[in-house]
């Protein structure tokens, strides 16, 4: 089983500005109560903001070394556009230097023109579907650091990538997922972990989420990850079947200020 059965809370960082600083962000949230800590995985985010983005793997590093018990990974990763047996590696890095606490998010990837189409990658969404999906299957493998064999429609991979995974079998892998599409339910079923929204981009209710898991068997173990709204309590969000809520902030604004005062103060109960 990934979840140990109760809410857990997580802060999920805009890549943003400067990496020391977010480093030092998270080592706030460790001691302020935070579960886990999580980075946005972009390129440009939206390019015509012009943001200052940084490599969230690096990040990510920075992070593992300087904390001891927060779960920490990607949410999202755009697998779609990385080599899966790179991120493999990267990801089995990661979760070492940090001593299992490694968690994986995948999806499409967003938005596509400026994340994917300005450096020439496929931007049709059924396209880094299949991409995603045949990823995955070559990742995992990976992970478990065992000899593979594969030839598929876009990925050969004759590998055996040593050290395995530190946790066993391999890091939880969540998967990205927009509301009402079903394919990606179905998608994420087949791994660890959900992370739905709203067909907006932002975080559904708790309603909404119920109502996009209503009549889906999930199983044991099996993580629903949501993005916490104002207003609504953790027994809501409980109540609509999510283990985890994460908290985050556009980067605009004074969005670094407010998620260090929500990393000082600890998850809101």
């Amino acid at each position: 089983m990934w979840n140990n059965g109760s809410m857990q809370h997580a802060l999920s960082l805009p890549p943003v500005g400067s990496p020391r600083d977010l480093a030092d962000l998270a080592v706030t949230a460790e001691a302020g109560g935070w579960d886990a800590v999580f980075l946005w995985d972009h390129l440009h985010l939206v390019r015509s903001m012009r943001l200052p983005i940084v490599d969230p793997w690096v990040t990510l590093g920075a992070i593992a070394a300087r904390t001891e018990r927060v779960m920490l990974g990607p949410l999202i990763t755009p697998l779609p556009r990385r080599r899966p047996w790179k991120v493999a590696k990267e990801l089995v890095t990661l979760d070492h230097l940090s001593g299992g606490r490694a968690i994986f998010g995948a999806g499409l990837g967003f938005p596509p023109d400026d994340e994917f189409g300005a450096f020439g990658e496929p931007t049709d969404a059924r396209a880094r579907a299949d991409l995603l999906d045949e990823g995955l299957v070559v990742l995992d493998a990976l992970l478990r650091g065992l000899p593979f064999d594969h030839d598929g429609e876009h990925f050969h991979v004759h590998a055996e990538l040593l050290p395995r995974s530190r946790r066993e079998p391999r890091p939880p892998i969540w998967i990205a997922a927009m509301q009402p599409f079903r394919r990606p339910l179905a998608r994420a079923l087949r791994w660890d972990g959900i992370a739905p929204i709203g067909n907006d981009g932002g975080p559904l209710t708790p309603d909404a989420l119920a109502d996009y898991l209503r009549g889906v068997a999930l199983p044991a173990g099996f993580d629903v990850v949501a993005g916490r709204l104002a207003g609504y309590s953790v027994a809501d969000y409980e109540q609509a079947g999510a283990t985890w809520l994460v908290e985050s902030r556009w980067p605009d604004g004074d969005w670094f200020d407010e998620l260090t005062l929500a990393a000082r103060e600890g998850p809101r109960l």
